[in-house]
């Protein structure tokens, strides 16, 4: 509540400003209602007008109806104000998480699924407004219209006014306490719901394999025991709220009939006259019914906070890596690499690299390989700044990383996966991703240059075909020609594969290479691989175990060692058997 509060007074502190006062100017008005009918039903008891447009009762009419009139203008000018403010607030929250969030290191990101943080930051989004609107209109409504009735009754009636003062407070609180409870059944029933959720889909995605095993009936079982269990909290959380419901608004009417009880009582003893009890019942009834809306929406703000606040929780986490204050952007043209005693442990204790050094010259074509755990994909990850050193530095050009900011380092160097990212969007758009002002040409020569006009052009829409999700529409080998060609528009100094041709065909394999070397020239390469036959031909290969440099060569020196990366390459080549 507090950032929200905060937010809310920096960017829209006017228009929040200007809704509780069309809310206050609603209820305000309304509240003079009572009133006026008061005197209108005082007039006409006591025959005190003169014919038939007598200003003694015509006047407190007109004054009813300017209240009507004046309190629904508020209301609509209240809603303009609403609709110039609630669909902005949840956009700026929006992108004001999303901003945070893509800023967190890729170990934030491995530990949350991306379903969960994208439905998070949407909830926040309509949370907000959510609460705005119950803050702005329903609390502010109650508030207004409690201290109104306690004035209006108090200048003649203290009793009641006190009557009033204690009750409020005493429902509000009791429904908190109710309202909270019945968030919790109603998480315990959204657990089973989601319990559920999980065994269906599970069972769906691996349909063929219930069929295969012939366990039908089983899995049947399965799902019939999950949905009773959210029956069972289902009519647990509807018992509850029933109970609610009822207890409160049996609470509420018991208090407006004793309101309206000790008036009629006081207007019998001849304390109070007739017009004064027409006020005190229109009073009570506008007043509970304000009271009661608000009661009944208590649940609907605490799940809302509850949502807001979960969101929160799990976004504006502190970033695990963060620039220096007033760090320069990055100046690389060569790419030259520097590792200097570069020391690195995983958080949960487990050492990588211990006093790890490092060169690699400008254009040099360096591969890494080794067995897995060796800590050849950290060092790529050291390299782009997603993990943070104990010790030591990484230098680009003579630059040290952790003194320049992220996004130069990110720029300086072009990356192609085994699995490349590929957005839901066109060839064109993918390619151009690496440069957002890249020509149509530029594009073209890219992909030419990596091999990928032919398939391109063979689609219906050509460059504006779109790929589908994480590229499902393309093939492994397009999807990784997209990927190079992306790469040769960023044009950085550094490229870094990572096990980028490893689950190819021979035949696409071979036009991958091609436009791979295309891709080598003038630049600094950094290669993690398994199939040695794809390095063999690199400037240098280092054997990584342990975190440790064990061997570094190039292959025909390496195999002349017989050491650890001969006798794998003897392994791959000639097969495990002799």
């Amino acid at each position: 509540m507090a950032f929200l509060a905060k937010f809310l007074w920096t960017r829209f502190r006017w228009r929040v400003i200007a809704a509780v006062l069309c809310t206050l100017g609603g209820i305000g008005l309304m509240s003079l209602e009572p009133i006026f009918l008061g005197r209108l039903v005082e007039a006409l008891r006591l025959n005190s007008y003169q014919g038939l447009w007598s200003p003694v009762v015509w006047l407190p009419f007109w004054l009813v109806t300017g209240a009507w009139v004046a309190s629904a203008m508020f209301n609509r000018l209240g809603e303009i104000v609403d609709l110039q403010t609630s669909p902005q607030l949840r956009e700026e929250i929006q992108v004001y998480l999303f901003s945070w969030l893509i800023d967190h290191s890729p170990d934030y990101f491995h530990s949350n699924f991306a379903g969960r943080l994208a439905t998070k930051i949407k909830q926040a989004g309509s949370s907000s407004i959510t609460i705005l609107n119950l803050v702005t209109n329903d609390i502010v409504r109650v508030i207004a219209s409690v201290v109104i009735s306690v004035l209006i009754i108090g200048v003649d009636h203290l009793g009641l006014a006190i009557m009033v003062m204690v009750w409020t407070p005493v429902y509000i609180g009791f429904s908190l306490l109710l309202a909270k409870r019945r968030k919790a059944l109603s998480k315990e029933f959204q657990d089973q719901v989601s319990a559920s959720t999980g065994v269906l889909v599970d069972l769906v995605t691996n349909a063929d394999l219930v069929k295969s095993f012939a366990n039908s009936n089983k899995e049947s079982c399965n799902v019939a025991q999950a949905v009773k269990k959210e029956r069972v909290a289902s009519k647990r959380l509807r018992w509850f709220a029933t109970a609610m419901n009822l207890v409160l608004y049996t609470g509420m009417q018991l208090f407006q009939i004793a309101l309206i009880g000790a008036t009629l009582y006081m207007t019998m003893r001849g304390q109070m006259v007739v017009g004064d009890t027409v006020k005190m019942v229109s009073l009570s009834v506008l007043l509970m019914n304000n009271i009661w809306g608000a009661a009944s929406r208590m649940l609907e703000l605490l799940e809302h906070v509850g949502q807001f606040t979960s969101a929160l929780d799990s976004v504006l986490v502190p970033h695990a890596i963060t620039d220096v204050p007033n760090a320069k952007p990055l100046a690389a043209t060569r790419g030259a690499i520097e590792i200097d005693g570069l020391s690195f442990a995983h958080t949960d204790g487990k050492v990588v690299f211990h006093a790890l050094s490092l060169s690699i010259p400008h254009a040099q074509k360096v591969a890494l390989v080794g067995p897995s755990g060796s800590g050849k994909s950290t060092l790529i990850k050291l390299l782009r700044r997603h993990h943070q050193p104990q010790s030591g530095r990484v230098l680009i050009d003579g630059q040290d990383i952790s003194l320049v900011t992220q996004v130069s380092v990110n720029k300086a160097i072009a990356e192609i996966s085994q699995q490349p990212g590929l957005f839901h969007r066109s060839i064109r758009e993918n390619i151009r991703y690496a440069k957002d002002d890249a020509s149509a040409a530029e594009i073209v020569q890219a992909a030419k240059n990596a091999h990928a006009e032919e398939f391109i052009s063979e689609r219906p829409k050509g460059y504006d075909a779109l790929v589908g999700e994480q590229g499902i529409q393309l093939s492994g080998g397009e999807r990784q020609r997209v990927a190079i060609a992306r790469a040769l528009l960023k044009d950085a100094p550094i490229l870094i594969l990572d096990e980028a041709t490893a689950s190819l065909d021979s035949e696409t394999e071979h036009y991958i290479h091609d436009a791979l070397w295309r891709l080598f020239e003038g630049r600094t390469v950094i290669a993690i691989a398994h199939r040695l036959s794809t390095i063999s031909h690199m400037d240098r290969i280092l054997f990584l175990d342990s975190g440790q440099i064990l061997e570094d060569g190039t292959h025909a020196e390496l195999l002349e060692m017989n050491g650890r990366y001969a006798q794998l390459w003897r392994r791959q080549v000639d097969g495990f058997v002799e």
